[in-house]
């Protein structure tokens, strides 16, 4: 069974970091563009970073760039999203994500697989 788990959420405060850990199990995810997406309370889900298939092409959104990094290990199967200079208004649920399409267009409909989610709260 395919199976997606994230790890490495918790409580921070503002300006620090935690990094985000991604565990792909049941199949090789290893032909999939990876990303992370988040939902806030009373919020939809929304897209924050992407990463292809090789590792070789990233994507951010705005909100996120230049603070967050995503990168992956095919070897291991894991994809991490490292998170710095932490806001209150980056708190919600990260979620992990495969899809069959590129890297660039991923989307939240677009979505093979998706974990469970881990919590990332940012006191101010």
């Amino acid at each position: 069974q395919e199976q997606l788990v994230e790890s490495g959420g918790g409580l921070v405060q503002a300006g620090g970091s935690l990094r985000l850990s991604c565990a792909a199990s049941g199949r090789t995810f290893s032909r999939y563009a990876m990303g992370w997406f988040r939902r806030a309370p009373g919020k939809e889900r929304e897209y924050v970073a992407a990463i292809s298939w090789s590792g070789g092409r990233t994507y951010y959104s705005d909100s996120v760039k230049g603070r967050f990094t995503i990168s992956r290990d095919n070897a291991k199967n894991t994809v991490y999203l490292q998170m710095n200079s932490l806001k209150p208004e980056d708190t919600a649920v990260y979620y992990c994500a495969a899809s069959p399409t590129t890297a660039q267009a991923m989307s939240v409909i677009k979505i093979d697989y998706w974990g469970q989610g881990t919590q990332v709260t940012v006191s101010s």
